[in-house]
């Protein structure tokens, strides 16, 4: 599984591509010859996995009984707008017109690595994010991590 490290800031061109930072390209061998695959994410961001990953999602949705509304639903809505991204020779990706408008992206973009996700935020949407950090940032670690079996130091 890859395991992705950073925060980089990035613009769009007119056409709606991006330039993959190379700090973040070198951290993506195979997106040159297997592709990445860009969705929506929860809240109003998009995500990018390799296409490695993607399918390992794929394979859980697969596993899920849709013969049950919410599962069909939640398909839906997860699957909606996945999209394959394709590096060009200039290692640019041109992001899809209606995932930018669902996140709310016209131009500055930051790119925030979450283990095996690239989450794709609007510069003002991820500053506001932070700026909601919790009063007490201890508590809500200990309350999500501090669970047995953890064993963690500070």
């Amino acid at each position: 599984m890859s395991k992705f490290l950073g925060e980089f800031d990035c613009k769009l061109d007119a056409k709606g591509r991006m330039m993959i930072p190379v700090g973040l390209k070198k951290q993506l061998p195979e997106a040159d010859d297997k592709g990445l695959v860009i969705n929506r994410g929860f809240e109003k961001h998009l995500v990018i996995y390799t296409r490695k990953e993607w399918n390992k999602i794929v394979d859980d949705l697969e596993k899920l009984n849709s013969y049950e509304k919410k599962t069909r639903e939640f398909i839906r809505y997860f699957t909606r707008g996945a999209s394959e991204l394709t590096l060009d020779s200039a290692g640019r990706v041109l992001l899809p017109k209606a995932l930018l408008e669902y996140a709310g992206i016209e131009s500055d973009v930051v790119l925030s690595c979450q283990f095996n996700k690239i989450e794709v935020w609007a510069e003002a949407a991820y500053n506001a994010q932070l700026d909601n950090e919790p009063d007490n940032f201890a508590r809500l670690a200990e309350e999500v991590m501090g669970g047995a079996g953890r064993g963690g130091d500070e």
